[in-house]
């Protein structure tokens, strides 16, 4: 049975797609909403990182020669997991939920600290994670992955989130996505 695709108009501005036989229930009351995905974004991260040592593994062609990848690639781990800390401690201190599956549970806007910079800053530290996997790697094609992971993000859970986050808020949180870019 295909799923049946209900168009939510919400404060005439906004338009969430409801699939009614996919999806998470969020938030209820007056208004619906839902999260396609239910992968949390560290399984899409794990998941990536075997990608890429699968296709680094298979293509032994592919590998460059980077100097002092180990320096490099230690340097961009580093800085990408205390970016997500420092993101989920801004969370911690603001009293409302990290759990990239409930964004309609949240209890208000975090723009301190690194979301001022970014709306998304762990996944900008997943992302440079990743890269520094991908520099110790050392392996073009799984260098060229990294985009892949951006676009799946943006399409699967960010925008999801943006407009659970955009019901909840509504005018507070588009000044908000018109201030602070979604990556960097």
């Amino acid at each position: 049975i295909q799923p049946t695709k209900v168009i939510l108009h919400i404060e005439r501005k906004y338009q969430i797609q409801f699939l009614n036989n996919n999806c998470r229930v969020l938030f209820s009351g007056m208004t619906r909403y839902c999260l396609e995905l239910k992968i949390p974004p560290a399984i899409v991260v794990i998941l990536f990182a075997v990608v890429m040592w699968s296709v680094s593994s298979m293509n032994p062609w592919a590998v460059i020669q980077i100097p002092g990848k180990d320096w490099m690639a230690g340097a961009l781990w580093i800085i990408g997991f205390a970016l997500i800390i420092v993101a989920a401690v801004e969370f911690i201190s603001a009293k409302t939920t990290a759990n990239p599956l409930t964004p309609g549970l949240a209890t208000s806007i975090v723009t301190i600290g690194v979301y001022r910079l970014s709306r998304n800053p762990m996944y900008v530290g997943f992302l440079l994670m990743l890269a520094a996997w991908g520099v110790f790697l050392a392996n073009v094609l799984s260098i060229l992955l990294l985009p892949l992971f951006v676009v799946y993000l943006n399409q699967f859970q960010i925008i999801l989130e943006e407009n659970a986050l955009l019901v909840k808020f509504g005018d507070d949180y588009t000044r908000y996505l018109k201030s602070v870019r979604r990556w960097i």
